[in-house]
């Protein structure tokens, strides 16, 4: 009996059979984990004594009967879709199960019919499925995210039995970044952009979430200009200036030359680049949420040019005198040096960009040019002359110079003293014509004014006893004529006699007003002047 009681337990206990009787099942685990919608396979096998005939296998999640019916799932409409035995039947019962779902968390059990009515066999315990979801992350914000915002990701997972640990990580580090189901973060910068997943831990193990990204949107910045080439740059190269930047949402790049707009892209190429490309470029840097804008310098170098030579003095040079000879040019870099040739000969003559020639003789004679360079290049001028001249020359031209100099002076003075007496002429004249004003007004020199009680007779009865003109000129002229100034119109009353009344009034009663009336003629001279209309009284009494 002592080695009998352990064979009786062993039967007595579930998926176990004895060796004597050869009935059992035996699962492969006893517990298994699934995500909703994998596939699951549950190896099994199965045995029972020599002589029965196997008659019915089925798997079956219930351990107690309904009616003495053990329900078949191949004949359950929620698993027979799904469900597929892999073997013979005979001793193996594995199955598998397909898109397993929440609902297919269960205990299920294997089960076997004889031919014999003592034949039949259930694999209690059976085999628990626990059925679980993928963790899944969801994002506050659905829309932009842009730097400054604040940004929640949160870790949900149906799964049975429940999680009761979430972690969290960030693309392929090995460290977590925070736990729990909700993973915060304020003020969210550019460096938090990347992937993130959540890992949750139950009884089941351990379940990776699919990976989110967090786009963080920002405006340009670090943004720079570079120039393809570091060494100098000449007429005829070709060049390329890069822009680079950092943005999210890539930025859109545009090149400047001072504030022309000359092209766009992250290159700006300049083929077979002239001078005038020398300048200050800018790049600007462009998205939704910003600009910014770098720059730089460009600088072609180029070998002398417009190089030409220029002489001090543009008068006769004659020995003895100093000369000086000026060179100019254009360039980048400045020339750093200048020579100076004489035609016809190859060694210099001098040097700088001025060359002076003190002390000149004839011997110095000749046509001179200069010579330009810079570290790009150089270039010649076209020749100057210097012609050298006797002294003579000079003290010939001193001469003539003086001459012209002294014709010069003359000829101002005479012109003075003609505009001095064209003032004073007509000075005379308007001076003249004032007095001629001024003595038309005093027509009378003398009037000697008799019986002024007689103010009762008219106007009409004064009379005059003497009227004698007088010259305005003075003395006649030695030829006999008249001085210029005289003029009938400028002749004058020298003297008038008024008579009394009583003496008037016999002249009225004789009807003869003037007892002797004597006309002096002027000089011929005078009357040639004077006009016929025009009559001189000479006396009047």
């Amino acid at each position: 009996m002592a080695r009998r009681l352990p064979l009786i337990f062993l039967l007595m206990i579930p998926g176990v059979y004895s060796a004597d009787d050869c009935w059992g099942v035996t699962y492969s685990s006893s517990h298994i984990c699934a995500l909703k919608g994998s596939t699951v396979t549950i190896n099994c096998t199965y045995t029972y004594p020599t002589g029965y005939q196997i008659k019915k296998v089925f798997w079956t999640k219930t351990q107690t009967p309904t009616d003495n019916v053990f329900p078949d799932l191949s004949e359950d409409s929620e698993y027979k879709q799904r469900i597929q035995y892999l073997r013979d039947k005979q001793h193996d019962c594995s199955v598998r199960l397909t898109d397993v779902r929440h609902t297919d968390s269960h205990e299920y059990y294997f089960r076997f019919i004889t031919d014999k009515p003592d034949g039949k066999w259930i694999g209690a315990p059976g085999v628990t499925l626990d059925v679980t979801d993928k963790p899944v992350i969801s994002i506050s914000s659905s829309g932009v995210i842009v730097e400054g915002d604040s940004v929640t990701l949160t870790c949900s997972s149906e799964s049975n039995p429940p999680v009761h640990n979430y972690s969290w990580f960030k693309e392929n580090q090995t460290s977590s970044v925070g736990s729990g189901n909700i993973y915060y973060i304020s003020n969210i910068r550019s460096d938090h952009s990347g992937q993130y997943k959540c890992k949750t831990r139950h009884t089941c193990g351990e379940k990776y979430s699919d990976s989110v990204t967090l786009n963080v949107l920002y405006p340009p910045r670090n943004v720079t200009a570079s120039i393809s080439s570091s060494g100098v740059i000449v007429e005829g190269d070709s060049v390329n200036l890069t822009c680079s930047s950092e943005s999210n949402p890539p930025a859109n790049i545009s090149w400047f030359k001072e504030e022309t707009s000359v092209g766009s892209g992250n290159i700006y190429s300049i083929s077979n680049i002239r001078s005038d490309h020398s300048g200050q470029y800018k790049c600007k840097a462009r998205n939704e949420l910003g600009e910014r804008n770098a720059a730089l310098t460009l600088n072609v170098l180029y070998p002398p040019r417009n190089v030409s030579a220029s002489i001090s003095s543009s008068g006769v040079i004659v020995e003895g005198d100093s000369v000086t000879l000026t060179c100019s040019s254009e360039s980048n870099p400045p020339v750093h040096n200048y020579s100076w040739f004489k035609e016809n000969q190859t060694s210099s003559v001098g040097s700088g960009q001025t060359f002076s020639i003190s002390n000149i003789n004839s011997r110095l004679s000749g046509w001179f040019y200069c010579v330009a360079q810079n570290e790009v290049g150089s270039q010649r001028s076209d020749a100057v002359s210097v012609t050298v001249g006797h002294s003579s020359y000079r003290h010939l031209l001193f001469g003539i110079a003086a001459a012209c100099g002294g014709l010069f002076t003359i000829a101002i003075i005479i012109v003075l003293i003609l505009i001095i007496m064209r003032i004073r002429r007509v000075a005379k004249t308007k001076e003249a014509a004032v007095n001629q004003v001024n003595r038309q007004d005093d027509l009378y020199c003398a009037v000697n004014h008799v019986d002024l009680a007689s103010e009762s007779a008219h106007c009409d009865d004064v009379q005059y006893e003497s009227v004698k003109p007088q010259r305005l000129g003075g003395e006649q002229t030695t030829a006999g004529e008249a001085p210029e100034s005289r003029d009938p119109e400028e002749l004058h009353y020298a003297t008038v006699h008024h008579h009394s009344n009583a003496e008037m009034r016999r002249s009225e009663e004789n009807e003869n007003h003037y007892g002797n009336i004597t006309n002096d003629k002027p000089d011929a001279s005078v009357r040639s002047n004077v006009e016929d209309t025009s009559v001189i009284y000479s006396s009047v009494k």
